[in-house]
């Protein structure tokens, strides 16, 4: 067992109900050793660095096919990356939820195989749609780049969502599983986006912050999860009816939202007060001190 490897994670990796082969790969590509790697280094992320306050996660089905749709929040994918962390955790059994990776990242070296090793695969609808029929938990962001490209007074804000989502779900009859993330833009609070930079790095554009490069600060997470919505059809009706629909997606993703910054705010506001307290008693004469004696 690689020394980067967790035997409880890897024993978790196990419970995951994918058809692995004889070499731990599963048809998708995904390797049981690199899912392993993968969350033995999330779960730091997810518990302590960060912090992710987790709601609604008991709306995820345990089986079969399901479709995550959120918001972005953030200049590069930490929401991408706390939801397939807590769907690996918070569920029994565990999940793997599958996101559609921007392409250029196939195109860009190592990134590519450590994608698809790790269960993110490039955002073909074809993919997504073998993904469903094999009863997977697909997570999309119908922000796209657009999304993650918000600048830190945007972070809270939604911007135009794409309807290939809409029809995928429909076509397959998926549920959707809207959720909000909320602390993304303050662990990168993106004040501008270099395209030059982007181009050069075949990306679309790289954010930049305060401190120049995107290095995520240690920042209090949300992430709330609600109730499945579903819509009869086919996929194929007018622009207008799909648009009506992922108009309510997009409302509901904006609830949750807020739902989230409201629970971040109380969340910070305790710590700020706990923190306080234990300066307070500390302090050499204060009156808490005094009372104890």
């Amino acid at each position: 067992m690689s020394l980067l490897i967790d035997p409880e994670i890897a024993a978790r990796v196990d419970r995951l109900e994918l058809p692995f082969n004889t070499y731990g790969v599963d048809p998708y590509g995904a390797s049981k050793q690199h899912l392993a790697r993968l969350f033995t280094a999330f779960r730091f992320l997810y518990r302590h660095y960060f912090t992710v306050g987790v709601e609604g996660v008991e709306h995820v089905p345990a089986r079969g096919r399901a479709m995550l749709v959120g918001n972005h929040s953030g200049g590069i994918a930490i929401d991408g990356a706390m939801v397939i962390t807590s769907c690996f955790f918070e569920l029994e059994p565990p999940r793997l939820a599958q996101g559609m990776a921007e392409k250029f990242m196939a195109q860009t070296p190592f990134m590519g195989l450590l994608a698809t090793r790790s269960g993110q695969l490039t955002g073909l609808v074809e993919t997504a749609e073998h993904l469903l029929h094999d009863d997977r938990l697909l997570m999309i962001f119908p922000e796209g780049a657009r999304g993650t490209a918000k600048l830190y007074p945007e972070r809270n804000t939604l911007v135009h969502f794409g309807s290939g989502f809409m029809r995928l779900a429909m076509k397959t009859r998926t549920p959707i599983i809207p959720f909000g993330f909320v602390g993304g833009g303050e662990a990168i609070p993106t004040i501008a986006n270099s395209y030059a930079l982007g181009k050069l790095f075949g990306a679309p554009y790289v954010p930049i912050t305060p401190w120049g490069v995107a290095l995520p600060a240690p920042v209090r997470l949300e992430l709330t999860y609600s109730a499945p919505m579903t819509f009869e059809g086919s996929g194929t009706e007018e622009d207008e009816v799909i648009e009506g629909y992922v108009e309510q997606v997009k409302q509901r993703i904006a609830g949750l939202i807020e739902v989230g910054r409201e629970r971040r705010r109380k969340a910070l506001a305790w710590s700020r007060g706990a923190e306080d307290e234990a300066r307070i008693e500390g302090e050499p004469g204060s009156t808490k001190k005094e009372e104890q004696r």
